[in-house]
């Protein structure tokens, strides 16, 4: 995975605030495979910082940990691989905080023969393979109370050639909760795919709005142009 450093992410979060996006997505993607804790000095820094959602992720394993990220000022939790390797942890978290609380993060591969599995510990040397396919683990998710889920395809994030749409699609179809599309935007067309093709609820991008390729306000009104309902 080719990561940059976009700089301060508490910074940065108050641009995206100052822009009025509609919310934030902070994901430590190697607190699962560096076996820690989410960074909770930077979730309470950017809560205090920004008045829209934030949605925190990365090396939650208990319920304590959701409790902490909770009161140090996050809206929502988002929860990958102590899903897979617990899932009536969904059921426990949803319970404790409320559906609106816990999003399901499923990070989908895709196979040679085009069926996709779903992958565990991401952020590093591609995850681990897990034996669930990703329709069936999101309809799963709902089931045991999850809010919404966060999927990423795992083949275009960070390509910036844009949504995996069949996967997308094929995800939306199948829950009733929002599904919010991520990995490979690389322009505005992409979040109208995403969103119209794709089906998806929302569209998360990092790298052309953390490089400022787009603002906020640009993507909202080239949505809007294209006959997109946006808040």
């Amino acid at each position: 995975m080719g990561l940059r450093d976009a700089g301060d992410p508490v910074e940065i979060a108050r641009r995206y605030d100052a822009e009025k996006a509609d919310e934030l997505v902070f994901l430590d993607i190697h607190a699962s495979t560096d076996n820690r804790g989410t960074m909770l000095d930077i979730v309470q820094r950017t809560a205090e910082q920004v008045f829209m959602p934030l949605c925190v992720g990365g090396g939650i394993r208990t319920i304590e940990d959701i409790r902490n990220l909770l009161k140090a000022g996050a809206d929502k939790v988002s929860i990958n691989t102590p899903a897979i390797q617990n899932p009536d942890f969904i059921n426990d978290a949803s319970e404790r905080f409320g559906s609106q609380c816990i999003v399901v993060a499923i990070d989908a591969k895709k196979q040679e023969d085009g069926t996709y599995i779903v992958k565990s510990h991401g952020g590093r040397d591609g995850g681990r393979a897990t034996p669930l396919e990703p329709v069936a683990w999101a309809q799963e998710a709902e089931a045991r109370g999850a809010g919404e889920i966060l999927l990423t395809g795992m083949d275009a994030d960070g390509t910036k050639d844009g949504y995996d749409i069949p996967l997308t699609r094929a995800v939306a179809d199948a829950v009733g909760i929002p599904v919010i599309a991520s990995g490979g935007a690389g322009n505005l067309e992409h979040l109208r795919e995403a969103l119209v093709e794709g089906g998806a609820d929302a569209a998360l991008a990092a790298s052309i709005f953390h490089f400022q390729e787009y603002t906020i306000q640009q993507a909202r009104d080239y949505l809007t142009r294209h006959g997109v309902a946006v808040r």
